[in-house]
C-alpha cells in the first residue's frame, strides 16, 4: 500500500508564483531556456537549467552548473521569492485545459515504494539523463519538480478533493503562456491531512504518467543518503521524494509522433507496396489523424494516406505488442525503414501531439522523409503494462497538460 506523506513545502510567496512557475527542464532546450530567463528573473529554469546563468561555451554537465543552480535556489529563499512552509501539509493542484480539469494531490512518496513496486513504471531510463538530475537533487539537497503519478482515486477522496476546493481559497490562480489554468490549494489542517494520509494507504498501486528519470534520479539520491547515514530511522526527508498523484480517469495522454528524415533508398511507390502486407492502405484526401486503435496517419511525398492494421498483425500479441507504436516499429520503422533502435537512432525523431499534422507533413518535406500520426495510448493500456511489469517502446505517451516546476519544493 501506498506510503505518500505530508511535508513542508518551499514554495513561491503569493505574487511571484506565477513568474516563478516554469514547463518542466527537459521539455525546453537549452536556447529555450535561456530566452526565458533572461525574459523573466524569476523563472524556476534559473534553477532547473542553471546553464543559462554561465558562460555559453559551459558544458550541461559541468559540476558549476549544479553549483549556480544550488545558489540560485538560495538566493530565491533569502529574497523570499521562496517561503518555507512551517506545517506538514498536502497540497491540491489543479490545470484546466481546453476546459478539461485534472485535480493532483502533492506530497512526498516514499523510495521504498519505487523500490518494492508499489510505484509501477513502464519505460526504460538512459543512465546519462539519470546522472545528471542525480547531480541536481544531490548538489541542491532538494526535489524542485514533482514527478507526475496516477492512481484510482476511491469515490470519497475525488468527492473530498472538489469539496475542498469549494470551501477554500486558492493559494495562487493564474494563466500560463500556453492558456492553462494553474490552482494550488494548501491542505495543513491536521484532520484534512490524516484523511489524505489515511486514503493513500489503502491504495495498492501508484502509476509513473511522465518524469521516470526524475523518480529514478530521487530514489538514487535517497540510497545515497542511506549510505553516508546508516542509522537513518526511515522518517528523515531522503527517504521520500515530491510527487503529484492524479486520478488516471482525469488525464489526457496525447499521440506521439514519429518523423523519419528518409524514406531508406526507396521510392515511394516501392515503400506503399511493402506496407500492403500489414496494413490496408488508402489515400486520404487530408491531412489525416486516427481517431481509433489500429489506425495510423502517415504522411509522405506531398500525400497524406491511411494505414489501418490488419486483424492477424495483432491478434496473438500482449497487450505491448498490441500498441499501435509497437506495432509501427515492428511492422514499418525497422524492417521497412531501417530504424533499428529508435532510442539511439538519429534519423528518426518524436512529436508530441500537441503539434498539429500540418507541421508533421512539413517537417517531412523538409528532407524528403516521412511521418506517422499515430492514436494516443489509453490510460487503461499504459497501467496494464506496468501492473504486468512490462515496457513501453519509447516515446509512447505525451501527457498535456504539463506540469510547472517551481510551486513546489521539497528539501531533503
Amino acid at each position: 500500500m501506498a506510503d505518500f506523506r505530508a511535508f513542508c513545502s518551499l514554495r513561491p510567496n503569493k505574487e511571484k508564483a506565477s513568474s516563478v512557475a516554469a514547463l518542466p527542464y527537459d521539455v525546453v532546450n537549452r536556447a529555450e531556456a535561456k530566452a526565458i530567463g533572461d525574459r523573466n528573473p524569476d523563472s524556476f529554469l534559473h534553477i532547473d537549467r542553471a546553464e543559462m546563468d554561465l558562460p555559453a561555451e559551459t558544458d550541461l554537465y559541468d559540476p558549476a552548473v549544479y553549483q549556480k543552480a544550488k545558489s540560485n535556489l538560495e538566493q530565491m529563499e533569502l529574497e523570499g521569492i521562496l517561503q518555507q512552509d512551517s506545517v506538514p501539509g498536502y497540497y491540491l493542484y489543479e490545470l484546466t485545459r481546453l476546459g478539461k480539469v485534472q485535480t493532483g494531490i502533492v506530497g512526498c512518496s516514499a523510495i521504498d515504494d519505487y523500490l518494492h513496486g508499489v510505484i509501477k513504471r513502464h519505460e526504460l531510463t538512459r543512465e546519462d539523463k539519470e546522472q545528471d538530475r542525480i547531480r541536481h537533487v544531490d548538489v541542491c539537497n532538494a526535489n524542485t519538480g514533482p514527478i507526475y503519478l496516477a492512481a484510482a482515486f476511491p469515490t470519497e477522496l475525488k468527492e473530498w478533493t472538489q469539496s475542498w476546493k469549494e470551501s477554500h481559497e486558492a493559494y495562487c490562480d493564474f494563466l500560463t503562456e500556453d492558456s492553462v489554468r494553474q490552482r494550488v490549494w494548501v491542505i495543513d489542517e491536521p484532520e484534512a491531512v490524516k484523511f489524505v494520509a489515511e486514503r493513500f494507504s489503502n491504495m495498492p498501486s501508484l502509476y509513473i504518467a511522465d518524469g521516470h528519470h526524475r523518480a529514478a534520479s530521487a530514489v538514487k539520491v535517497g540510497l545515497k543518503r542511506r549510505e553516508q547515514f546508516p542509522d537513518y530511522s526511515g522518517q528523515e526527508e531522503f527517504n521520500y521524494f515530491l510527487t503529484v498523484v492524479f486520478p488516471y480517469d482525469e488525464l489526457t495522454i496525447l499521440a506521439y509522433n514519429r518523423v523519419v528524415k528518409d524514406l531508406n533508398g526507396q521510392s515511394p511507390e516501392a515503400l506503399l507496396a511493402k506496407l500492403q502486407e500489414n496494413f490496408a492502405v488508402c489515400e486520404a484526401e487530408e491531412a489525416f489523424e486516427p481517431t481509433e486503435k489500429h489506425m495510423i496517419g502517415m504522411y509522405m511525398n506531398g500525400s497524406w494516406y491511411e494505414l489501418k492494421v490488419r486483424p492477424e498483425v495483432y491478434a496473438d500479441l500482449d497487450v505491448v505488442g498490441q500498441l499501435d507504436v509497437s506495432i509501427l516499429q515492428e511492422k514499418v520503422l525497422s524492417p521497412v525503414l531501417g530504424i533499428g533502435d529508435p532510442r539511439t537512432d538519429q534519423r528518426i525523431f518524436f512529436v508530441g501531439g500537441s503539434h498539429g499534422p500540418e507541421e508533421l507533413a512539413s517537417l517531412a518535406d523538409q528532407t524528403g522523409g516521412i511521418s506517422f500520426t499515430m492514436f494516443p495510448t489509453s490510460m487503461e493500456d499504459l497501467m496494464k503494462i506496468a501492473d504486468e511489469g512490462k515496457l513501453m517502446p519509447p516515446k509512447s505517451t505525451w501527457f498535456e497538460p504539463k506540469l510547472r516546476s517551481g510551486l513546489f519544493i521539497h528539501k531533503l
